[in-house]
């Protein structure tokens, strides 16, 4: 009799054990964990190459020169570079007051940071989606210009090339057009618009459903008439970039040779053996 009831205490303990141990955890009612940065349709970003293994140190690089950047051109401020007032000065009210409203800036930059790294599988790929103020093309433009003019030093180690993109989509065919109709618009469909040279350039890494030849047909077809191709002498360069199974597209200027193609490396250090076309 006893060993029955000692039986059936030991059943008791040992399910409740289990029941201990398959508990999930508390989570915190009304809140829900975020998931990682996406690309979605619609998004802006800039696509950034860099050395063989060097992903984390670079973007950790970028996110120093973007905001850093971010403050020079649009006087957006970072949690970086917040005044740090001396309380000696203060007193206890304008301390607090201080501290609420610096607790409240923080928040914001929080919640409206202008670049924001995107984990993408492709190696020693980058990718960072920007939010208004930053354009992409006219950012990455100065920041080419200035390191091309001397007007900054070099700041980033593992580095290579940036590209704007104006506008994100899936790497499909719907999306291609729905994409190349909205940043084409604003350059080539505009009332008043006079004809324009232009080019094409693709990059397609990791994706063999979207071809070369098709794409920069399809995109050509949507420029139109009376805008013409000519692949040296172009007014306006579009660039279309594949990922994976992300697509972006942007234009950029006649100019885009002279500044290394965006190649910050190639600007600050130009190769003597090397063509900048030929780095990542």
């Amino acid at each position: 009799m006893e060993e029955t009831r000692k039986r059936k205490s030991d059943e008791i303990s040992g399910q409740a054990a289990n029941t201990r141990k398959t508990k999930k955890p508390w989570q915190m009612p009304g809140k829900k964990f975020s998931s990682a940065p996406s690309i979605n349709p619609g998004d802006a970003g800039i696509w950034a190459t860099c050395d063989m293994h060097r992903e984390g140190q670079c973007t950790a690089e970028l996110k120093d020169l973007f905001n850093d950047y971010a403050g020079l051109i649009y006087g957006t401020a970072t949690a970086s570079n917040a005044a740090v007032l001396d309380d000696t000065q203060l007193g206890s009210d304008d301390i607090e007051a201080e501290i609420n409203k610096e607790m409240q800036g923080l928040q914001n930059f929080k919640q409206e940071a202008l670049f924001v790294p995107v984990k993408i599988d492709v190696r020693c790929v980058l990718f960072f989606k920007t939010s208004e103020p930053v354009e992409p093309v006219s950012f990455v433009h100065r920041l080419c210009s200035d390191a091309m003019n001397k007007v900054t030093s070099q700041k980033t180690r593992h580095l290579k090339r940036l590209t704007p993109m104006t506008r994100m989509g899936k790497a499909t065919e719907k999306s291609l057009e729905e994409v190349a109709k909205a940043v084409l618009a604003p350059v080539f469909h505009q009332d008043g618009v006079s004809a324009q040279k232009f080019a094409i350039r693709t990059t397609i890494r990791n994706n063999h459903a979207m071809k070369r030849d098709e794409v920069i047909k399809r995109v050509a077809d949507l420029v139109g008439e009376p805008h013409k191709v000519d692949l040296k002498n172009y007014d306006q360069l579009i660039l279309v970039d594949v990922y994976r199974m992300i697509l972006g597209m942007s234009i950029v200027g006649s100019d885009y040779e002279k500044l290394k193609r965006f190649n910050i490396a190639e600007i600050y250090e130009p190769s003597s053996t090397a063509d900048a076309s030929k780095s990542p």
